[in-house]
């Protein structure tokens, strides 16, 4: 790659945000209107990229749950590339990207060239998401804490954090998760969390959202008949129960409970 214009390389690390294109920062907007190259992923929203210049160059290196079109590997060597080669890369990532983002490695590499780079924190889906279905991660009486864990370790298998969330109190989010549904499932039913709520909230934030609501117990059906996909994020805690959806669940339980 070449440029008859060199300009000094800067790389910005920009969240996206959960989706929807109004939740991006006016920061995150300012780096795009200075952006020569966007190297942007699979969640990203592309609305998003009408903020950049006409002339920017914007690469589309994929990343999302089971589709990593680039490695990360690929994705670092074309950052610094362009970088070098054009002057200011923004790297658009969805949500936060230090929130399983993978943002340090990019500073780092970048570092590694001397190339300066900095942050613009995003709003994490992990929260955001289930807010937007009025669900709190937080609420008195019901949850003091809560976990964000990953449901795609590096191995392939469940985090162990995950079956350490499972027996606590706090509120879980679990993200890159529902192709483990039924496994994450059955982490918390050994808990005896049968009856513990649960959402399931499908690209979260856009006109694509779907939601399934239900129980540990029945969770993985009430999404197979909801035909819930990822992206998705996994809210388990008894805040679920606040949802509207589940208030009609209770009182189907209440009146079998009554006979």
């Amino acid at each position: 790659m070449t440029n008859n214009n060199i300009k000094t390389p800067q790389i910005t690390l920009v969240g996206a945000g959960p989706g929807d294109a109004d939740l991006i920062t006016v920061k995150a907007i300012k780096a795009l209107k200075t952006a020569d190259v966007v190297l942007y992923d699979a969640l990203v929203n592309e609305e998003l990229l009408n903020y950049a210049p006409k002339d920017a160059v914007r690469v589309y290196v994929g990343k999302r749950s089971g589709d990593h079109t680039f490695s990360q590997e690929a994705v670092n060597k074309l950052m610094v590339d362009y970088a070098i080669n054009y002057g200011h890369v923004v790297r658009l990532k969805g949500g936060d990207p230090f929130v399983f983002g993978r943002g340090f490695e990019e500073l780092d590499f970048a570092d590694s060239f001397n190339i300066p780079a900095s942050v613009i924190p995003g709003i994490s889906s992990s929260i955001a998401v289930a807010e937007l279905q009025n669900i709190p991660v937080t609420h008195r009486g019901l949850s003091e804490s809560f976990w964000v864990v990953t449901g795609t370790t590096a191995n392939g298998k469940i985090s162990a954090d995950l079956i350490e969330a499972s027996r606590s109190k706090a509120t879980v989010i679990v993200l890159m998760g529902v192709h483990k549904l039924a496994e994450i499932a059955e982490i918390f039913k050994n808990e005896g969390k049968n009856n513990l709520p649960v959402a399931v909230i499908q690209s979260g934030t856009t006109v694509n959202e779907k939601v399934a609501v239900g129980t540990v117990d029945t969770i993985v059906d009430v999404v197979k008949e909801n035909k819930i996909s990822s992206p998705a994020v996994i809210v388990l805690g008894e805040v679920v129960s606040l949802h509207p959806k589940f208030q009609l669940i209770k009182k189907v339980y209440d009146i079998v409970a009554q006979g």
